[in-house]
């Protein structure tokens, strides 16, 4: 079996799964543009040390790298990086001796990743042996690498050595720039043994052309900005209707106007939060709050609009009755799980939060949502049968485009989670980063389709009546209609004598509130 190894998965020994790797990547924030280390130890690998100091795609400056203004300029800056090594460890040196311990910073473009490490070499060793120093491939007490042929600089090595007995060393500020666009990865390694026991403290900068704003999440910003003007238009085109014919409005406008409402919130909150994240290299702790949360209270109010226009209010029943303790207790539950989970990715730092904790609050905001599916669904298919019984071909017409609609929606959402799950398992190293911001994106963009579906299938206008509640002979009510309609409610649509003559005939038959109630009719 031939022998390889290096830092990264295809350029390691057999033992060195992938499995691995992603351990390693998630050990700092790989969305933030300023990685801060809090005296952070370091990982043996073969027989190394090493730390991950972050990974981002970064695109090639677009500016001269000797102009003195960063605009347009992509580099990863080091800034006050603090290496600690133990007591022990400094008191087996001698104060005059001039080099005491080696650290060095390493940054590699994912494409290069074969060249740290002894894989070219078919060793299974990342830092050079006595082996290896004799036949001249490398020095003792450094890592291996190769460099690359079209650039000879690269992977950037940069070295800090420890001096005398000094417990602690401060790494010279530094600014590498970056001329080629690509996923970059940061490594502190060490080969020394009597280092064993090192920590890292400070900062690494790392900056695109247009900001601070990492690679994955470039196009979403300006995604972002489209959707806000997509929902302002929507938003815009509903209230005129809503103006126009505010007098034959029903409650279920209400409910569409606050999804529109909230839609437009959430993605200019997005936009700012990107925007600002952009500016300053770090996430604004309000904002994203803000933004966090006007996404989790229109998910919730998405799906309990679904579910009450599923459930054929304002066209089949005047209220939910008992159903809507149910709806509104599964509402808070999901808004509950879904700002968990939303405040964990955008806020909280990955080294926090394991794979487990991760799993633990995905799970709950799964579950609901397949809650959500199944009662829509099945409320959906009573709503289509009891306008089938009613023969109210209008209306069953309504329902069964907004059932189609529905349909092709969980159809699409199936597939693109299959396209995830395959984008994420065949991308482990995030090469394909620049088409990353399609996942999240994709989601957005099906909401608003769903959400402009429903403003034309319920928009406002002069007729109501093609979709609005109204008493029908023969109608078969549920018992939640029973007590609206006992209690006096009024209905929408047509009230004239032919209606009025209905309801007498069916009082007794629909309602099954006895002679008492038709005496009352008459008088």
């Amino acid at each position: 079996m031939e022998a390889r190894s290096s830092l990264l998965p295809d350029g390691i020994s057999p033992g060195f799964s992938l499995g691995f790797f992603l351990f390693l990547s998630s050990l700092v924030n790989a969305l933030a543009s300023i990685h801060e280390y809090k005296n952070e130890s370091f990982i043996r690998r073969s027989n190394s040390f090493f730390f991950h100091g972050g990974s981002e795609g970064l695109y090639a400056s677009e500016a001269s790298v000797n102009s003195s203004s960063s605009e347009g300029k992509s580099f990863i800056q080091f800034e006050s990086i603090v290496f600690r090594r133990t007591k022990e460890s400094a008191s087996k040196h001698h104060n005059m001796q001039a080099i005491t311990g080696l650290v060095e910073a390493i940054i590699v473009e994912i494409q290069d990743r074969g060249k740290i490490g002894g894989a070219f070499l078919n060793s299974e060793h990342i830092c050079c042996t006595l082996e290896l120093y004799n036949e001249k491939y490398c020095k003792l007490g450094e890592v291996i690498s190769q460099s690359n042929p079209d650039n000879p600089n690269w992977p950037k090595r940069i070295q800090t050595f420890f001096e005398g007995t000094k417990e602690e060393i401060t790494m010279v500020a530094n600014t590498v720039p970056i001329e080629k666009t690509g996923m970059y990865y940061l490594y502190f390694m060490f080969c020394d043994p009597e280092l064993e026991g090192l920590t890292i403290s400070g900062s690494t900068v790392w900056r695109n052309p247009g900001g601070y704003l990492p690679g994955k999440m470039t196009s979403l910003m300006t995604f972002y900005s489209y959707m806000s003007l997509a929902y302002l238009i929507l938003g815009l085109i509903w209230f005129l209707h809503f103006v126009r014919f505010w007098k034959d409005t029903l409650q279920l406008h209400y409910h569409i106007t606050a999804v529109i409402a909230l839609g437009m919130c959430e993605m200019a909150f997005w936009y700012f939060e990107y925007a600002n994240f952009n500016a300053t290299g770090s996430r604004p702790m309000g904002i994203t709050i803000w933004a966090v949360t006007f996404t989790a209270v229109k998910k919730t109010v998405s799906r309990l609009l679904l579910l009450v226009v599923s459930m054929g209010y304002g066209v089949v029943k005047l209220t939910l009755g008992g159903f809507t303790s149910k709806a509104i207790l599964l509402g808070i539950a999901y808004f509950v799980a879904s700002e968990a989970l939303e405040l964990v990715e955008h806020l909280g730092n990955i080294n926090d939060y394991s794979g487990k904790a991760k799993l633990f609050l995905v799970l709950p905001v799964a579950l609901l949502d397949s809650c959500f599916i199944v009662w829509i669904f099945s409320s959906l298919s009573k709503t289509l049968e009891k306008l089938q019984m009613r023969r109210n071909v209008a209306k069953l017409e309504l329902y069964r485009k907004f059932t189609n609609s529905l349909a092709v929606s969980v159809l699409l959402s199936v597939i693109w989670i299959g396209y995830e799950l395959y984008f994420n398992a065949t991308d482990p190293l995030s090469e394909l980063w620049q088409r990353a911001w399609i996942i999240p994106a994709f989601w957005n963009v099906l909401s608003f389709i769903l959400l402009g579906v429903i403003c034309i299938l319920w928009a406002p206008s002069q007729n109501p009546t093609r979709y609005a509640y109204s008493v029908e002979a023969g109608d078969d009510f549920d018992e939640e209609g029973v007590s609206l309609t006992a209690s006096g409610a009024k209905t929408t649509g047509d009230l004239g004598n032919k209606l009025e003559r209905k309801e007498r005939k069916t009082s007794d038959h629909v309602y099954g509130l006895g002679d008492e109630l038709e005496e009352d009719k008459r008088e």
